[in-house]
Order: structure tokens, then C-alpha cells, then sequence
């Protein structure tokens, strides 16, 4: 899959313009914008103290929670969406991969983010749709079976590239392949959890 990064058709002013914006909508910490608007303080503080949907539900606010996995997911949406239909299809893949940076290194809060799953999503969404019905799939059979949030989420983002390279969409395998060992590289403190049996479970509060 690796060759297939190195062999795009596409001109490095449009990649970098492409990277820019994928990152500055990216880079929109959605988790920490809702909490505060909510008056529910700094989501930080809590939890696992990212600024994803699973650590905004440990406030006890569901429809936050959601609200923020839905803004944190279309912001990478958008951004492939929008680059897309100006500068292409490739052009939006490095979209929707630099929101996912800008998601997990956003420049506006010292480069703290979240760990990737929703702008992960709205990625898959932007570039390969249909992927996202198998990604919700599995999450929600690990999620049903353990309870385990960030091991649902683990085990969809490995399934994901798999799926995508049998496909035969080897560029946005080995796009979303590099976005999981990333993402997987964001949550080791939550692979050493679930290894040691401490992992806070679905619904559990801060």
C-alpha cells in the first residue's frame, strides 16, 4: 500500500492547499466548544481528558456527546467534500487525512486533540461512504459484546483498511491504514487500560 501513497497524480500546490484546509477544520475542538457552552466546564478535566464524544458523554450529557461525534465527524466530511469538488477526488483524501491531524493536534488548544474515531468516520464518509455502514457494524458488535467504547473502536479501525484493500481502493486503504496506526498510537494509555481490566466502560461518568 505504501507505493500507492507514493504514486498520486497530483500537483503539490494543490496537495498543500488541500492539507491546509483539511487541517483548520480539522483543527475545530467541537467537545470542548459544546461543554463550556453548556456551562459543564472544561471536558478536559474529566475522564480520559480528551476532547472526543466518548469523554463528553462522561459528562453525564448524552446529546452533547453526540452532538460533539457528529460536529467532530463532518468537519473531516466537509473538509473532503469541499476540496473534492474543487480540486478532486485525491485532493480530498489529503482532506480528510489532514482533519484527522488537525482533530488530534489542534493548533488553537496547544496541540492536545482527541484521538481520531469521529473525524476517522467523517472521513470514510467524505471518501468512501458505504464504509461507514461496516464501521458502525462492527463497532456496535464489540460495543454490545464488551462495553469497551475505545476497543469498538479499535477493532472498526482495523477492520476498515482490510476491507477497502479486498475492495481494491488502495488509496484510501492506505490512507485510513496510516490513520490507524495513528489513532492507535493516540490510544495506547486505552490499550494499556484494557489490558490491565481498567478501561471505563460505556456510560460510565468522569
Amino acid at each position: 500500500m505504501l507505493s500507492n501513497l507514493m504514486s498520486w497524480q497530483i500537483t503539490l500546490p494543490i496537495a498543500l492547499a488541500a492539507a491546509v484546509i483539511g487541517y483548520l477544520l480539522g483543527s475545530i475542538p467541537f467537545g470542548l466548544i459544546l461543554t463550556r457552552a453548556a456551562g459543564l466546564g472544561d471536558v478536559r478535566s474529566i475522564g480520559s481528558g480528551n476532547i472526543g464524544a466518548t469523554n463528553v458523554l462522561r459528562t453525564g450529557n448524552r446529546k452533547l456527546a453526540a452532538a460533539t461525534l457528529l460536529l467532530d465527524a463532518l468537519k473531516a466530511s466537509a473538509a473532503a467534500w469541499i476540496v473534492g469538488y474543487f480540486l478532486g477526488e485525491q485532493a480530498a483524501i489529503i482532506a480528510g487525512f489532514f482533519a484527522f491531524v488537525g482533530h488530534l493536534f489542534p493548533v488553537w488548544i496547544g496541540f492536545k486533540g482527541g484521538k481520531g474515531v469521529a473525524t476517522y468516520i467523517g472521513t470514510l464518509l467524505g471518501v468512501a461512504p458505504i464504509m461507514v455502514v461496516l464501521f458502525a457494524a462492527v463497532w456496535l458488535a464489540v460495543a454490545v459484546t464488551t462495553r469497551y467504547s475505545s476497543l469498538s473502536a479499535l477493532v472498526a479501525m482495523l477492520v476498515i483498511p482490510v476491507a477497502l484493500l479486498i475492495l481494491g481502493n488502495e488509496k484510501v486503504a492506505a490512507v485510513m491504514a496510516l490513520m490507524t496506526i495513528i489513532s492507535y498510537w493516540k490510544h495506547r494509555a486505552n490499550i494499556s487500560r484494557l489490558m490491565g481490566g481498567t478501561e471505563s466502560k460505556i456510560g460510565a461518568k468522569g
